[in-house]
């Protein structure tokens, strides 16, 4: 972890109440889990669809994620089809990246303050032959801020690392195989925008942000070998007797499937120790880090990833969804959606067309849960 980027990680917190957050940042500057996208002011768009069976698509996480460089806000909304035949297509999962600008902010801001002036002086104007109410005479009316005026300020105006951006938010509410996922310039081409309340949610919370490096001195060993444990006896398998004889010297293809095994098995037993130090994260979050892969992953994993359909840059990692986040989707439509690990990728330069309206589509890599169990 030394030397790396930093490693935050994301816990469901509260659940939330009411159509938006409680607190003063704007709907789309909250992350959450479940309920509806909210979508930043500038951005048009409505819930994607599914490319496999046609459904909308719930959201899963909306991670308010500004970084360093960019004078912009920043967020990522991440989706995934219910239907459990599209759980492990990767057309069935989208990520959506969409941009607000401070010069955005500051015109819409300038906007504000002159209709409030002008609705002011309107007021005042009428009521000059009004007297007899006696309503004018310090009468104060409602400020017609915009949502860009909600606390936003005190949230990203101080241009400081995104690291302690993202550590000061509460992560809350709104919303064949494994295998790389088709990219769009634009996801407005896949989008079709939903009539309100025609699409079920998961029910929304928030997320407490942590910093992982917090609990590397807390690291619970005997919870991940309980885990480990309880999976080998559930498989009838001995994860260090596969590990001991893949080094063994053997010859042949009993050597190449013994090694298979113990990559699996290793990869499998890196990711579980490396949660037990947290072991309800559903969500860590590194841009330019390195992803956790539940199982090992493909061996041309990093040619698959597409560049950038918009810029042509490449794509670094920027977050991924774990495996306990499966048992915390909670709806009253008896709705879920399973997997072991979804990878986001996005563009290393973070890209946004000026004046674009419509999210741009990143990269997702999902894997599969060898064995959900273990995380509910």
């Amino acid at each position: 972890m030394a030397g790396g980027p930093p490693v935050l990680l994301g816990l469901r917190d509260a659940a939330m109440v009411g159509p938006g957050p409680a607190g003063p940042l704007p709907p789309w500057a909250t992350n959450k889990l479940g309920g509806s996208a909210d979508w930043m002011p500038a951005v048009r768009a409505g819930p994607p669809r599914c490319a496999r069976c046609g459904r909308a698509l719930l959201l899963l996480v909306q991670v308010y994620c500004p970084l360093e460089r960019g004078p912009a806000h920043r967020a990522l909304h991440l989706f995934a089809c219910a239907a459990p035949r599209c759980w492990g297509a990767a057309r069935s999962w989208k990520v959506l990246r969409s941009h607000y600008s401070q010069a955005q902010e500051k015109r819409s801001r300038d906007l504000s303050v002159k209709q409030k002036q002008e609705s002011n002086f309107a007021a005042k104007d009428w009521c000059e032959d009004a007297d007899d109410w006696g309503a004018c005479d310090g009468a104060e009316f409602p400020e017609r801020a915009s949502l860009q005026l909600l606390g936003l300020k005190e949230a990203v105006s101080s241009e400081v690392q995104f690291a302690s951006q993202f550590q000061q938010l509460h992560l809350s509410e709104a919303a064949a195989g494994p295998g790389p996922q088709d990219t769009h310039p634009a996801a407005s081409e896949d989008m079709v925008m939903a009539t309100a309340g025609s699409t079920p949610v998961f029910q929304p919370f928030y997320i407490n942000v942590v910093d992982e490096e917090d609990y590397m001195g807390f690291l619970d060993t005997h919870h991940a070998d309980k885990l480990l444990k309880e999976y080998q006896q559930r498989e009838c398998v001995d994860l260090e007797q596969m590990m001991s004889e893949s080094f063994a010297g053997e010859d042949g293809n009993e050597k190449y499937e013994k090694s298979e095994v113990k990559s699996w098995d290793h990869t499998f037993h890196k990711f579980m120790k490396r949660i037990s130090v947290c072991p309800e994260q559903i969500l860590r979050y590194s841009w330019g880090g390195q992803p956790l892969f539940i199982t090992c992953p493909p061996a041309n994993l990093d040619q698959d990833i597409p560049a950038c359909s918009n810029c042509g840059s490449s794509r670094v990692f920027e977050f991924q969804l774990m495996p306990t986040l499966v048992s915390m989707l909670q709806s009253d439509s008896d709705l879920s959606v399973e997997f072991g690990t979804a990878i986001v990728y996005t563009c290393e330069r973070s890209c946004w067309p000026t004046n674009h309206q419509t999210p741009l589509e990143e990269f997702i890599f999902v894997q599969e849960d060898p064995d959900q169990r273990l995380f509910k």
